[in-house]
């Protein structure tokens, strides 16, 4: 697995996870602080994440940190 394989698949665990909490693109970014966009982008596999993001990220859904890298 690349890193441009990896940050896709990183944004379709995200996007699942935050469907499961019934969040929107927006609430979702409300929590972070962020732009809505920036979680699209995210989800889309555009964006290059830092370990501060994916912490807050898995902190803002509530999930163990390590869930979010749990590929299948």
């Amino acid at each position: 697995m690349d890193y441009k394989d990896f940050c896709k698949m990183y944004g379709k665990k995200l996007k699942y996870y935050r469907q499961i909490k019934n969040y929107s693109q927006e609430e979702l970014s409300e929590k972070l602080g962020v732009d809505a966009h920036y979680i699209s982008d995210i989800e889309c596999g555009r964006r290059n994440l830092t370990v501060k993001t994916v912490f807050n990220i898995a902190e803002a859904l509530g999930l163990d940190f390590y869930k979010i890298f749990m590929f299948d």
